[in-house]
């Protein structure tokens, strides 16, 4: 029985670790870009993808060559086609916008 109890709390101090090392990763986060990291972390990629090649939703990875930023937040904010209005809204939004507008 000792053994058994032994060997489950080892158990659980390794996943435990192995979790913490995933979060970790989910905070330190790779992206230098708040517009990015809201990106990742919002909606968007269900539609567009994580690396914004596109899926049910066009592909963005030139969307700044043909959109501002101002335009890109009036597409966030007012939605266009089969996107809805205001999925992400406030700083997160603009951020977002001001990243798309990079990708040329």
């Amino acid at each position: 029985m000792k053994k058994l109890l032994t060997g489950l709390a080892l158990s659980a101090l390794v996943l435990g670790a192995c979790g913490n090392g995933g979060e970790k990763q989910a905070t330190d986060t790779k992206f230098n870009d708040p517009g990015r990291e809201a990106f990742a972390n919002s909606s968007c990629i269900g539609c567009h993808g994580k690396d914004l090649e596109g899926g049910s939703g066009p592909n963005l990875t030139k969307v700044g060559s043909k959109y501002s930023e101002q335009e890109i937040l009036k597409i966030i904010q007012n939605g266009k086609g089969a996107m809805p209005k205001n999925l992400v809204e406030g700083k997160d939004a603009e951020n977002i916008a001001k990243y798309l507008s990079k990708q040329k």
